[in-house]
This record gives structure tokens, C-alpha cells and sequence, in this order.
């Protein structure tokens, strides 16, 4: 497959799916809405409690139910009780996204674990051997892309990267995962930075490989970043060429 011509950089991505003042972020109407507008949907899973893979982006849940606490010590029962955004939506667990798109339009799965790598990607491996849509994964972590090298190199992977200016991160890590020291552990198929850095010189050394930029806000923005990147992932708007 020649990853340059593919869904990857000929549809744009709807981060977190196509959300408004009516439908929250990562929820199942979000999700409906990308589909319609034939939109790549690009989500967040992670692990909770109970080992459920749930679609959510935060590790705390207050900024979208507005309730204390946080994801990883929910289990499945309490999903119906995390309602998103003040609407009627609650946290989907990734199995229920799936059966929504249900190969309508390609997905991007985000995976968010900075633990120890494999238990989480197992079960997100065994979900994703049912589906029979076109999708790829992406993490900032590059050992989770390596997992999926070595037991799934059939799923494309990306690497996710920035300049991480606001991560609590020791200087080592942010330098090591700015540059993307680790792609030959990793072996990305495509790489995904915050539009905020581009154009840069460590992207400029994996120009094999086609290039998302993160996140797009703008019309404007859109503008500023296209000659740099291949593929754009947006929201609060919807791009125009």
C-alpha cells in the first residue's frame, strides 16, 4: 500500500470526532456526525478499572462530567452515571464505538497509557480482530507502537509528538520524544506533531513517511500549516482547501 495515497492524508481527521456545542467530545454523537460528513474520526481509549477499553481523553473526569475522581478507577457499571459535557451522552466504552462506525469511515485510535506496555494493548488487539474496518493507532508512547510491531505489524502505526513546552516531563524524556529518538524501536508509519512546531528539523528526518499535524483549530491555522504537513487533524471547525 502506498500510505501516501491512502485514507491517511486524503480525508481529513476529526480529533475526537465531530464535536460541538451539542455533542461532546469523544461521544457517540460526535462520532455519528463525523461519519456523516465523511470525516476521519480520531478518538482516545484507555483502560479502567474492570480492564474495559473506554473512549474518553482525560485521566481525571471532571472537566467533562464535572464529577471528582478519576477514569481509571471506573469500572463498566459506572459508565451510565458519566454524563458528557451536561448532555444526556455518557463515557462509550471503544466496543460500542465500534459497532456505531462500523467501517463507515476510518478510524485513528489514540492509545493513552504511560504504564507498562501490553495488558492494555492485548485487549485492545483482541477487540480490534472482529472489526473489519480500515483503522490505524497512534501513541506518544513509542513503546506502545513497538508492541504492535511485534504482535499486530499488519495495523499502521503513528508516532504522536510535540515540543512538549507544558508536559511534566524530566528534560531527558521531552528531548528523547521531541526528536523521536526512539522511531527504530517504534517504526512508525506515519508521524503525527503539534501543528504549533511545524516546520522543524526532526520531522524534516522522516520525510519518508507522511505527516499529520495536531490540532487545527482554524481556517487560519490551516492555512499556515498545509505547505508543511500532509494530512491535518481538526476541530472547532471544518477545514476548506
Amino acid at each position: 500500500m502506498d500510505i501516501f495515497k491512502s485514507w491517511l492524508v486524503e480525508k481529513y481527521v476529526a480529533h475526537r470526532g465531530l464535536h460541538d456545542s451539542e455533542s461532546a467530545e469523544n461521544s457517540l454523537s460526535a462520532f455519528q456526525k463525523a461519519i456523516d460528513k465523511g470525516y476521519v474520526i480520531e478518538l482516545d481509549v484507555q483502560q479502567i478499572a474492570d480492564g474495559t477499553i473506554v473512549v474518553f481523553h482525560d485521566s481525571s473526569l471532571s472537566r467533562l462530567t464535572g464529577q471528582d475522581g478519576y477514569l481509571k478507577n471506573l469500572i463498566k457499571e459506572d459508565l451510565p452515571l458519566c454524563h458528557l459535557s451536561g448532555t444526556k451522552e455518557t463515557i462509550p466504552t471503544f466496543e460500542e464505538v465500534l459497532k456505531l462506525v462500523n467501517g463507515q469511515t476510518p478510524i485513528i485510535i489514540e492509545v493513552k497509557n504511560i504504564l507498562k506496555v501490553g495488558a492494555m494493548e492485548s485487549k485492545l488487539l483482541e477487540i480490534l480482530k472482529n472489526y473489519k474496518g480500515e483503522f490505524a493507532i497512534m501513541s506518544f508512547n513509542p513503546y506502545v507502537l513497538s508492541w504492535f510491531k511485534e504482535n499486530a505489524p499488519q495495523i499502521l502505526r503513528g508516532q504522536l509528538s510535540s515540543f512538549f513546552k507544558k508536559d511534566k516531563l524530566s528534560l531527558i524524556k521531552k528531548i528523547v520524544l521531541k526528536k523521536m529518538l526512539l522511531n527504530k524501536v517504534a517504526q512508525p508509519n506515519f508521524i503525527a506533531y503539534d501543528a504549533n512546531a511545524l516546520p522543524n528539523r526532526y520531522v524534516r528526518k522522516f520525510n519518508n513517511l507522511p505527516l499529520l499535524a495536531w490540532t487545527v483549530r482554524s481556517q487560519e491555522e490551516y492555512m499556515k500549516v498545509v505547505k508543511y504537513c500532509d494530512n491535518i487533524i481538526f476541530e472547532n471547525f471544518e477545514p476548506k482547501i
